[in-house]
């Protein structure tokens, strides 16, 4: 599903014409769909609804609270991996009982707010981690529920920079640790050991090294409640890939009938760290050009969106749809780079790229960026952060304005000696 469509040339989001909101609220900024960014949830919990499972959204992926609140309301957990995470889930309205947190450097601080709010459970990166972990908690006089995450040193066949089950990463215990990592959380007084946690890569495209790690994780979890551990999740990651560009990644429901039948003998719960899937195609980033400029070697577009905007092009070398948001058949394509102002040479949003001709001031949308797109934009260069906006059938909302220079300097302080 997804409600980005051209109609008679002109791109909409729903039923909002995007050049209509970029009227409105000038360039560049996010958009979101609503029906798109639901249904995506929907699909996927339905896909896995023969076993019993929890969506933990992941909250890395896009973290605005008015989208978290959507989710909520679909009765998704969350998947987090900082305090901040944890104050915006519980602000967007996620169930701290539904709530996993993930990532291999909690602090104390971090740990005692999590404990304080009763999420669902840690997913435990080290021992030493356990250790802290089992001290905060029998300071507070609880329990902490814990799930080991486990590296089951399988290849993803994805990009180097987002494999994370390879036995040189470093997220995870080497499964043959596990069972003695399990043996000591089990004798520690503030530990309750009651799951098993795997992430073996993102934008993941196909289901066999999903199959092939979870048949490992699979046997460890009855080889511990053969040793009488009460082991009641299984919690298998996320990494579920999307189209981009050609990309043909499998369906949810693809997904679940490969992984489905090896959980569903298991007795536990499964939890789903699923963002890119839920949050990649129910964005864009509308821009404008800037500048056509043209070298011997190259042709340029120069757009008022950079990478301080759109990270990923830049750290993965990813590669997004890019398309004018009116679209004339009569247009000749082009191959060009779309760049930013930014003076970086890595700052650009596309290379090499066929669309069709554009002129100065006309409006592109760079698509799938809904997920790890506004999340992780900067301040680099001192340029404000883009705003943005969610579609909602015919009505648009701000749900985060557009920053402005003042912005840029509210916790700064000159010293008064100076």
């Amino acid at each position: 599903m997804n409600d980005f469509e051209y109609r008679n040339g002109e791109l909409y989001c729903e039923d909002l014409r995007v050049s209509d909101i970029a009227d409105k609220m000038g360039t560049p900024f996010y958009l979101y769909s609503r029906h798109t960014f639901i249904s995506h949830y929907q699909a996927i919990d339905q896909a896995f609804n023969e076993i019993p499972h929890i969506i933990c959204y992941s909250v890395k992926a896009n973290s605005n609270v008015a989208l978290l609140k959507l989710l909520a309301n679909e009765g998704s957990g969350a998947d987090i991996v900082s305090g901040g995470e944890l104050y915006r889930a519980l602000k967007g309205g996620i169930d701290p009982g539904r709530i996993v947190f993930a990532g291999l450097g909690k602090t104390a601080e971090e740990i005692e707010y999590a404990l304080k709010e009763g999420i669902l459970m840690f997913n435990v990166e080290s021992s030493q981690e356990m250790l802290l972990i089992n001290e905060v908690a029998e300071k507070m006089g609880k329990q902490a529920p814990v799930a080991i995450r486990v590296n089951p040193d399988i290849d993803p066949k994805t990009h180097p920079n987002i494999a994370t089950g390879l036995k040189e990463s470093k997220f995870g215990i080497p499964l043959n640790q596990a069972m003695a990592e399990y043996e000591v959380a089990k004798r520690l007084s503030s530990i309750k050991p009651v799951g098993i946690h795997q992430h073996i890569g993102s934008q993941i495209l196909e289901s066999g090294p999903f199959e092939a790690s979870l048949r490992k994780i699979a046997n460890l979890a009855n080889s511990l409640k053969v040793l009488g551990m009460d082991i009641q999740y299984i919690n298998i990651g996320g990494g579920f890939g999307i189209q981009y560009t050609d990309e043909q990644p499998p369906t949810p429901e693809q997904f679940a009938a490969a992984i489905v039948p090896i959980l569903s003998g298991s007795g536990c719960t499964a939890i789903l760290e699923i963002g890119r899937m839920i949050a990649g195609n129910a964005g864009i980033l509308a821009t404008k050009v800037l500048y056509n400029k043209k070298t011997e070697e190259k042709e340029f577009l120069v757009v008022d969106a950079a990478m301080n905007d759109l990270m990923r092009p830049a750290l993965y070398q990813a590669d997004h749809h890019v398309a004018p948001v009116k679209s004339l058949e009569t247009a000749r394509e082009v191959v060009v780079d779309v760049v930013g102002p930014i003076c970086e040479s890595t700052d650009f949003l596309a290379r090499d790229k066929v669309i069709p001709e554009v002129a100065q001031g006309d409006l592109l949308a760079v698509f799938s960026t809904g997920a790890y797109g506004f999340c992780m934009s900067s301040n680099y260069n001192s340029r404000p952060r883009v705003p943005e906006i969610l579609v909602s059938g015919k009505k648009a909302y701000v749900i985060r304005r557009r920053e402005t220079y003042d912005d840029l300097i509210t916790w700064e302080a000159i010293p008064r000696d100076f």
